[in-house]
């Protein structure tokens, strides 16, 4: 079942079950994909939609971590359980450890030596852990990895 037929099945079920927050987030990615479609001109796939919902739950933390500096735990709490309802649909996340290995594996395949090799080691694991790993945590993974 592709990606998108999944959101529109948990559409249905979320509006048979009265979920509001549910029903909210689904609606919220099935007009992102919308709009990127349009943007794009074509129907996206599976890989594009999860880079678009890794987006989205990117903005999500983000929120989070600024409206905890800023004292609103009731804005906390609404993104936090945003973020759990997208995290749903998203691959599983990788482990620290499973993303340094995957890490030293692309370093040692492309044969980067130094930081001035970042750029092009982030380039080829960028689409292994799309979706499965925040890309901050990659990054200073691969910046440790390469001094």
């Amino acid at each position: 079942m592709s990606l998108k037929n999944k959101l529109n099945e948990n559409l249905k079920q979320a509006m048979k079950a009265r979920d509001v927050l549910r029903l909210s987030v689904v609606r919220m990615v099935t007009a992102a994909i919308k709009n990127r479609e349009i943007e794009r001109q074509h129907e996206l796939d599976d890989q594009e939609i999860i880079e678009l919902m890794s987006t989205l739950a990117k903005q999500r933390r983000e929120s989070v971590r600024l409206y905890q500096e800023g004292n609103r735990p009731d804005l906390v709490e609404k993104e936090e359980a945003e973020l759990v309802v997208l995290e749903e649909f998203l691959p599983a996340q990788l482990a620290p450890d499973e993303l340094a290995a995957l890490v030293a594996q692309v370093i040692n395949q492309i044969g980067a030596v130094g930081l001035k090799d970042m750029g092009k080691t982030m380039k080829a694991l960028a689409p292994l852990v799309v979706g499965k790993a925040d890309g901050k945590l990659t990054s200073e993974i691969v910046k440790q990895q390469l001094s």
